[in-house]
């Protein structure tokens, strides 16, 4: 299992952080999504690997910018 750190910028409200999550847990070995509106982040788990461009693409389709991944 993985667990990442998504930093996200233009997350600003509740809504936002919904279709972060929404986007983020549509991805294939995604288990969990949890966004933080106030820490611009997304906490992801992975039972599967996923890479970080796959990650970038469905924060950024999504309509947000992805500042790194840790």
């Amino acid at each position: 299992m993985w667990k990442y750190t998504v930093h996200v910028e233009g997350m600003m409200c509740g809504h936002c952080t919904g279709r972060v999550e929404k986007a983020l847990s549509a991805l294939g070995g995604v288990t969990s999504a949890k966004a933080d509106l106030e820490g611009k982040r997304a906490t992801v788990t992975l039972a599967a690997p996923v890479s970080d461009q796959e990650l970038k693409d469905a924060v950024t389709e999504a309509g947000y910018e992805v500042v790194s991944i840790q």
